[in-house]
């Protein structure tokens, strides 16, 4: 995987987005969210009014997602909004939020690049702003290691990757274009054959023998290794600095335009969030894991959690660079077709509350609102 590009273009074609998803999944609690209210509550932090009484956050119950997980379910998110209170939705699919936030359902989500370009593209750069990092790393090819034993012997072989035109998924397919080996990214025939399979029931695949290995998210690959499975590659020895985003923050600018203050309080929230769980990995840890107990009816083992989440990196930074590299991966592989992605980052509230917090400000690659 070549390195993003130092110098990114400043006007792109404006075009519309291919359908980077085949189909999209149906979101868990999608759907019962109840209509924004036009009345302003008297929410207070230090004294200061904010302009709503709740803000409508959505998240899938992935590791990768942990800021989410640990920022609400430690408080850490609620304390900075004050009386406003956080409306947490949850998803097991990019498209469902996205649909989301622009229905209005949700107002602040976290999500993986992919979905974040091909919301933005497909709104014609309308509705929804990166307004900062999350997650980085925390993908993995694992390998049934007695039928492959090098990288070499993908070749000829069944890798899963999550859904077509996924984050994963384009990476893997651009992966297999580096090798020089060829392969359709629509039906996912060639040199490899790429299986798309929902992450849940990757497992089983991977047990039955109907697939081979796979490139996945954590804690996916960590549960193929549990059975048996082996690393062959980590995502991020690919990228500079071994960094690359894997989860971001999103608004709707209908929400960000109305309810800035509320916007700056959930970011406020989030910053606070990764340092605490920089400071304190194994109690962040636990409390992942306790939030995934009560999403998801079952908590990660250890033999699983343990690696997965040592190879995820919780940064403030989007990344931004690595987002743009991807968005060429796709066009590259077919799935989308080349976008304008200027504007899809709003770091300014971002960066004012990095920079009074004595931290480094960060950049948005030449893709930010003028």
């Amino acid at each position: 995987m070549p390195a993003p590009r130092s110098t990114l273009r400043r006007s792109l074609a404006a075009v519309t987005a291919l359908p980077l998803l085949a189909v999209a999944l149906t979101a868990c609690g999608y759907g019962s969210e109840a209509k924004q209210d036009d009345t302003r509550a008297n929410a207070t932090v230090g004294g200061k009014k904010l302009s709503t009484d709740t803000v409508k956050i959505g998240y899938f119950p992935n590791l990768t997602h942990a800021t989410a997980l640990v920022g609400i379910q430690e408080g850490i998110i609620a304390k900075e909004l004050g009386s406003t209170t956080v409306k947490p939705s949850t998803f097991s699919a990019g498209p469902s939020e996205i649909e989301a936030l622009n229905a209005g359902s949700i107002d602040i989500g976290f999500i993986g690049p992919s979905p974040a370009i091909n919301g933005f593209t497909k709104s014609k750069g309308k509705g929804l702003r990166i307004i900062g990092g999350s997650a980085s790393g925390g993908v993995k090819l694992v390998v049934n290691p007695k039928k492959i034993k090098t990288l070499d012997d993908l070749k000829g072989k069944k890798i899963a990757t999550p859904q077509l035109g996924n984050t994963q998924d384009v990476a893997f397919l651009n992966w297999i274009s580096e090798k020089g080996w060829k392969v359709d990214a629509n039906s996912g025939k060639g040199d490899v054959s790429v299986v798309r399979t929902d992450n849940k029931v990757t497992p089983d695949a991977y047990r039955s023998g109907s697939i081979d290995g796979a490139w996945v998210p954590e804690p996916t690959a960590s549960k193929l290794v549990a059975q048996g499975a082996k690393e062959l590659l980590d995502e991020s020895t690919l990228w500079p600095d071994n960094k690359f985003v894997i989860t971001n923050i999103i608004v709707s600018q209908k929400f960000l335009a109305e309810h800035k203050d509320v916007v700056e309080a959930v970011l406020r929230g989030t910053v606070a969030t990764n340092a605490w769980i920089n400071a304190n990995p194994d109690k962040a840890k636990a409390s992942a894991n306790t939030a995934l107990k009560e999403l998801s009816g079952k908590e990660l083992p250890a033999e699983i959690l343990d690696p997965a989440w040592k190879s995820v990196q919780f940064i403030d930074d989007p990344l931004a660079a690595t987002l743009d590299a991807e968005a060429e991966h796709a066009v590259k592989a077919g799935l989308l077709e080349q976008p304008d992605l200027t504007g899809i980052y709003d770091l300014k509230p971002l960066n004012t509350i990095l920079k009074a917090a004595g931290k480094p400000e960060v950049a948005d690659a030449g893709l930010g609102v003028k």
